[in-house]
């Protein structure tokens, strides 16, 4: 890297790290910087060096929960499962910097060959197998990515218990489940004494905003949950870039587009476009300044497939959104 590119870089780097207030997990006693990486494009929309280049930039602008799953990237073509963590597991012996990062991987989701579900038998051994890729001895935030919502719940905190009290996993928390489950399991790991989940991982943003706020975010916030919120920017919908039909071949994920293209979804952009004027940003990190400005969410997540477009990212940390905008945003 030329030396005024090095410098400038080490310059964006040391600004977020100067401004940036880490933020408690839930209970967990683990902080985080209030945006986490989403790495399901590792290995499917970016190879393994553009990869390594993201998780670089991402460390050195101070941030530090790396999110992934077992299932990252089956669904591309060519790919069995678990070409994410096994990338961020050669990043971390490439580069030393494991105790500078928080990773949270998932388990449950279906990986082929009957391999899924939350029974003990099956979290027990795909942890085993999720440790191996990621080249660590333990796994800071493990997450019931699919609740199977046939497996007693006492059974899969039990596993979770299990982990936990071996040293493997620090912590635990759910992402898709459901209201009844999630508070379910929070009940029968205070009965038993056990270790209960610390965090939940929805689906959240400001177009998807109703079963968050009408079913979950009450529950977080009664037991103090940390949430991690996925789709924060609808699939690259509130980036902007998806405004007409012409527009859907910009990227694979141009299909799904069509759900928010309607008067609802049109005028939050036009807002997003307003208040991004303002702060003489993007409107993306407008989108994920206003998730991080609210109470109950501890960061959201989002991936990036260049460092460019991680550093647009990042900056949603530095804003400060007023009320006034936050309401304007609130339709």
């Amino acid at each position: 890297m030329p030396r005024q590119s090095r410098n400038a870089y080490c310059n964006f780097a040391s600004y977020y790290i100067s401004i940036m207030e880490k933020r408690k997990l839930g209970n967990t006693g683990i902080y985080i910087a209030p945006l986490a990486l989403g790495t399901n494009v590792f290995g499917w929309t970016i190879d393994q060096s553009r990869s390594f280049e993201i998780l670089d930039a991402f460390v050195d602008g101070g941030f530090n929960m790396i999110d992934t799953a077992d299932s990252y990237l089956r669904w591309a073509a060519g790919n069995n499962g678990g070409e994410s963590e096994t990338i961020i597991g050669n990043w971390l012996k490439k580069t030393s910097r494991r105790s500078q990062v928080i990773i949270a991987t998932k388990v449950g989701a279906d990986m082929g060959d009957d391999r899924k579900g939350t029974s003990k038998a099956y979290i027990v051994k795909a942890v085993e197998d999720s440790l191996r890729r990621l080249q660590t001895d333990h796994i800071d935030l493990y997450q019931n990515h699919f609740d199977d919502g046939v497996t007693p719940v006492e059974e899969t905190m039990e596993a979770f218990f299990q982990l936990i009290k071996d040293g493997k996993v620090i912590a635990c928390g759910a992402s898709n489940i459901t209201p009844e489950r999630l508070a379910q399991s929070l009940d029968a790991s205070r009965q038993n004494n056990w270790p209960t989940y610390e965090t939940l991982q929805p689906h959240y943003n400001l177009y998807d905003r109703e079963t968050y706020e009408r079913t979950y975010e009450h529950i977080c916030l009664e037991n103090n949950l940390g949430v991690i919120c996925y789709f924060p920017l609808a699939s690259g919908f509130l980036t902007g870039k998806y405004r007409s039909e012409k527009d859907l071949a910009k990227s694979v994920r141009g299909g799904g587009m069509h759900k928010f293209m309607n008067e609802r979804g049109f005028h939050i952009l036009k807002e997003l476009n307003d208040v991004a004027k303002q702060h003489n940003t993007t409107p993306a990190s407008i989108a994920l300044a206003w998730l991080m400005a609210r109470p109950s969410i501890t960061a959201p997540i989002a991936s990036a497939t260049s460092v460019t477009q991680l550093k647009e990212l990042m900056n949603a940390a530095t804003i400060k959104l007023t009320e006034e905008q936050i309401a304007k945003l609130c339709l």
